[in-house]
């Protein structure tokens, strides 16, 4: 396997379908290593393969090989500011740098990777002070240049998310090396979608799943366009279909990478010989919350009435009409739980209460709940 990602290296598509494929054969993957790679892939045990350097977009040869010869050269590097000082950067600039930070190479060094990306200029001037350091203090210095050759800390930045995380390291590798976007919401989604897809059986009855999209594409069937695509929860892949008709209802929901949570009949497919899911609803994570939470309980100890009307106008819930012609509100209630010295109530809020339960939404509440204490309660099954 090594040999022949080394052979595709350039290939992403061909790279992707080896890396699925040795998965298989219970062989792993260590994440891209400014200390340990080189530029091909190498087998370091009879299961397991150092990604290669040289697979990262925006490296190129001469700068892995430059990576390289400074590690042989002065030892292992023991920060990125020690990186930066020693490696040949008329060979390594700043663009290949910004890539091995999403690729996660410098993980073992520094496991921010918000903080290290918008450090990368940082490290450069550091790197270009120490070269003038050096060439003026045999000059002008007794010998002694500790100030001058401190290392500054990392650029504060916003942690990313998993999402985030994964979808730049998506960009400089190709793929998802370090998890899975489904992580991002597996917490969540499994109060209310229990069912994992490696637990799929065959059966009459509807069944709930999500999981994040990839590989769709969009088919001129003879019923009209089909969209296919697979879905995956980490447990397993399925692949789906759904009609023309729930395509036009939601066609912004149908995205690779996104998180999809779909409704649909299982029944076996012919040509795979698996299990084939035929989808007949789907939701992204606001709608699945608007349509499976009872409410959103929102703590509060003392003090004044937060702003919950702001909350309500700037994130309001939504009006659908049903297949009857029937107009209904959909978002998510909002229940008050106050506590006093002496008493604690619940206090439902109704139909004026109700809100559209996005990410931005819920972060919104918590930041108005007393100590961060905001959360969805969800139907029992």
């Amino acid at each position: 396997y090594a040999a022949n990602m080394t052979i595709e290296m350039d290939d992403t598509d061909k790279l992707k379908v080896l890396l699925n494929d040795a998965k298989l054969f219970g062989i792993s993957f260590s994440a891209p290593d400014v200390n340990e790679g080189t530029w091909r892939f190498e087998p370091l045990e009879k299961k397991r393969v150092r990604y290669a350097l040289g697979a990262v977009k925006g490296t190129g040869q001469g700068a892995v090989e430059a990576i390289v010869e400074a590690r042989e050269t002065g030892g292992r590097f023991h920060s990125f500011f020690d990186f930066c000082a020693r490696v040949d950067r008329r060979r390594v600039n700043k663009r290949a740098v910004e890539a091995l930070v999403k690729a996660g190479a410098f993980d073992a060094l520094h496991a921010d990777r918000a903080s290290l990306l918008v450090s990368v200029g940082l490290g450069f001037e550091f790197a270009d002070h120490q070269v003038v350091n050096a060439s003026q203090g045999g000059l002008f210095d007794d010998g002694d240049h500790g100030s001058s050759t401190q290392e500054p800390a990392l650029v504060p930045a916003e942690p990313w998310s998993i999402k985030e995380r994964l979808m730049l390291e998506k960009s400089a590798v190709g793929f998802f090396l370090s998890g899975h976007l489904f992580q991002q919401s597996e917490a969540e989604v499994r109060r209310f979608c229990k069912r994992r897809i490696a637990d799929l059986v065959d059966s009459r009855d509807p069944q709930l799943l999500a999981g994040i999209v990839s590989d769709l594409r969009f088919v001129n069937g003879q019923r009209g366009r089909v969209a296919i695509f697979k879905l995956d929860d980490q447990s397993e892949v399925i692949e789906a279909v759904a009609n023309d008709e729930l395509i036009e209802a939601n066609k912004a929901l149908f995205a690779e990478d996104e998180l999809l949570i779909v409704q649909g009949k299982v029944q076996p497919d012919r040509f795979s010989g698996g299990l084939r899911l035929n989808v007949n609803a789907v939701w992204d994570l606001a709608s699945a919350r608007a349509r499976f939470g009872r409410y959103l309980a929102l703590a509060l100890n003392g003090g004044g009435m937060p702003p919950l009307g702001d909350l309500v106008q700037t994130w309001p819930a939504r009006r659908e009409t049903s297949d009857e012609g029937l107009e209904r509100v959909v978002g998510l209630p909002l229940r008050l739980q106050i506590t006093r010295a002496t008493a604690c109530a619940e206090i439902d809020l109704g139909e004026d209460g109700r809100f559209w339960p996005s990410d931005e939404a819920l972060a919104r509440c918590k930041a108005l709940a007393h100590g961060g204490r905001a959360e969805i309660v969800y139907e029992a099954s």
